[in-house]
């Protein structure tokens, strides 16, 4: 078997190109590890009617797809990806159009007030919020959830007693169904109360007991003793 060659028979020249392609690819190396990958936006959103065309009869079908697509977002590769980051304003509008293709889904809803709305910067949070606060007009038997978690939202996380009341106040108006629990429709009595605006919570309670959607004892009960404990109390300044 033949002995392996010695370097002194190898030319100088292939050392010189040994050292120029190490330099190469640690030069190749150094670039690549320090350019940070570009962050992509979503594209503008596109009208429904144009969707309902792709959708080649299948709206559903495409709304469940863009909902897939549109989280691919959060997730790109070499690039940790925030939710301030991301243009809230073009998430509004697809999460829109999907509720559009299919208005009995309820993911959009869901997505945009507790997936994107719970780590969401302040203003962003308002912003998915009030689309939310919108979009329950349209069917309130069936999106109440959605905006009492907003509420809830409003409430804890942005401290806004106001804007917590507002949604509350529309979830005792309008979301009236059988299907929507009572605690739902109650949630603006203990909003009332830490405002101190003593007489309408004395009045949603009078309406609470008067109306005749509850009907255990002890919740009737309950909001009896509160109605006599809030009966001493004089009205602050809201």
């Amino acid at each position: 078997m033949p002995s392996a060659r010695p370097f002194s028979v190898v030319p100088r020249a292939c050392y010189g190109w040994m050292v120029v392609g190490l330099m190469w690819q640690l030069g190749f190396h150094a670039l690549s590890s320090s350019t940070q990958p570009r962050l992509e936006q979503w594209p503008e959103p596109v009208p429904t009617a144009w969707l309902r065309v792709f959708s080649l009869g299948e709206p559903v079908v495409l709304a469940k797809g863009l909902m897939v697509w549109l989280h691919a977002f959060d997730d790109q590769a070499g690039r940790s990806v925030t939710m301030a980051d991301l243009d809230m304003e073009r998430l509004e509008g697809w999460l829109g159009s999907v509720l559009d293709l299919d208005p009995r889904g309820q993911y959009p809803l869901l997505s945009a007030v507790r997936y994107y709305g719970e780590f969401s910067a302040p203003e962003q949070q308002r912003r998915l919020g009030a689309f939310v606060y919108r979009r329950f007009f349209e069917d309130p038997q069936a999106r109440w959830p959605w905006l009492a978690q907003a509420a809830v939202v409003a409430n804890h996380r942005l401290h806004d007693l106001p804007l917590a009341l507002r949604y509350a106040q529309a979830l005792r108006r309008y979301a009236t169904g059988d299907q929507v629990p009572s605690w739902a429709r109650q949630m603006d009595i203990p909003l009332l109360e830490e405002m101190g605006r003593w007489q309408e919570a004395r009045l949603s309670i009078e309406a609470v007991l008067a109306g005749g959607t509850v009907r255990d004892p002890q919740e009737i009960h309950f909001w009896t003793d509160r109605l006599h404990l809030l009966s001493g109390k004089g009205d602050g300044v809201p």
